[in-house]
């Protein structure tokens, strides 16, 4: 890394915990009491630039690095201890990727410049009720109907699918009752769409993100918003998940350092018998542990995105993803509970960052893939 990138990062880390804790901190328990945030706060993280972090210029964004967008990630993680914040806040990050790659130019300026600014919001809609990780089982259908394909079907547990202005939805359209891969498209589903409908959904975490299970009955999307050709949306999806996959993996290392920065603190202030609980060995020995896992998670991460920055995306690379993503939950998961044992009374209540985060630790491990999901697919990718 050269000195002006480890500037570069430096200055986006300042910018990014300042924001964090001025703009989410103080009201993230108040949020996740009312399960959701402002609309507002889509448009103060855009003025800072932080919507449009590497997306192109004449799109209205900032290209960046994967590593700074790990910086990014890491960050926000950290200081704001909330998986729900971040998870509709930028859930344009996996909704406009595949219009940026796929969509027309004219698609694109229609849909991501209003959404780099703050001013819409966008979300992906790719699991169904009958099938998450199986992509190719996706039974929601779109017909083509003269310019317009008319869409049927449902999705569950999409994030920001309450608010969403634009949708980029997952469809087969094949012949009708096709089955597998081939038939699967990606089109761009504008949110005032008639015959749309949505269903807010109950959580164990991420209290303040709005998830949404949708219906569509008869909805009609114009032709033109199909990204990339019928048929080829196995492709766009997969291509997609590599990079959600490596931004979870950041989001994961940075909640695993929020648990590991309060046990910490916890740990100086409190005291038992006489003496603070780091002075205790077994303590100091748990936050050894804790600091392992962060520190290879950390390398890990490194590593692939250098190779991402690079241009290296070959199956092992992929293969690499899904074992990062495996690795820096199960890092997450650890210092999670280490943290609310560590903290103990305290780690049971309401308020804390450990205890959000040890509720959030299972939609990590699960969602963009789910741990015995991702070893298949790295198993195979590896050639095993």
């Amino acid at each position: 890394m050269t000195h002006e990138e480890a500037a570069d990062i430096q200055s986006l880390t300042d910018l990014v915990r300042r924001f964090t804790l001025d703009e989410i901190c103080p009201h993230i328990n108040a949020w996740d009491e009312a399960e959701t945030f402002p609309r507002s706060l889509y448009k103060r993280a855009a003025d800072l630039g932080l919507m449009g972090l590497g997306y192109p210029e004449h799109l209205g964004g900032t290209p960046a690095s994967q590593a700074l967008r790990n910086a990014f990630s890491i960050t926000m993680a950290r200081y704001s201890g909330s998986g729900g914040v971040m998870a509709s806040l930028f859930s344009h990050n996996i909704g406009m990727p595949p219009v940026l790659r796929y969509g027309s130019p004219a698609l694109q300026q229609m849909a991501i410049p209003a959404v780099l600014r703050g001013e819409k919001i966008a979300a992906l809609a790719i699991t169904e009720p009958g099938g998450g990780s199986d992509v190719a089982s996706l039974r929601c259908t779109a017909v083509r109907d003269g310019s317009d394909y008319v869409i049927n079907g449902e999705k569950v547990f999409i994030t920001s699918g309450m608010r969403a202005d634009w949708i980029t939805c997952a469809v087969r359209t094949g012949e009708a009752g096709s089955k597998g891969a081939g038939g699967v498209s990606m089109i761009l589903v504008p949110g005032d769409s008639v015959g749309l409908s949505r269903t807010a959904l109950n959580k164990m975490g991420w209290w303040c993100s709005d998830t949404a299970h949708l219906r569509f009955d008869n909805v009609r999307v114009p032709a033109s918003n199909l990204l990339g050709e019928e048929g080829g949306g196995f492709k766009i999806i997969m291509t997609n998940f590599n990079g959600e996959r490596v931004a979870m993996s950041a989001m994961a290392l940075g909640f695993a350092q929020a648990c590991y920065d309060e046990a910490l603190d916890w740990s100086r202030q409190r005291k038992t018998f006489g003496a603070a609980l780091v002075e205790r060995q077994v303590i100091r020995h748990k936050l050894v542990d804790m600091q392992m896992r962060i520190q290879s998670t950390q390398a890990w991460l490194d590593a692939i995105s250098a190779r991402a920055d690079a241009g290296d995306m070959s199956p092992d690379w992929v293969a690499q993803v899904c074992m990062l993503k495996n690795h820096a939950t199960q890092t997450m998961q650890h210092c999670a509970d280490q943290a609310v044992q560590i903290l103990g009374g305290m780690g049971f209540m309401r308020g804390t960052k450990s205890e959000r985060i040890y509720r959030e630790v299972k939609v990590m491990m699960i969602g963009g893939g789910a741990e015995e999901v991702m070893k298949e697919l790295a198993a195979r990718q590896l050639g095993l």
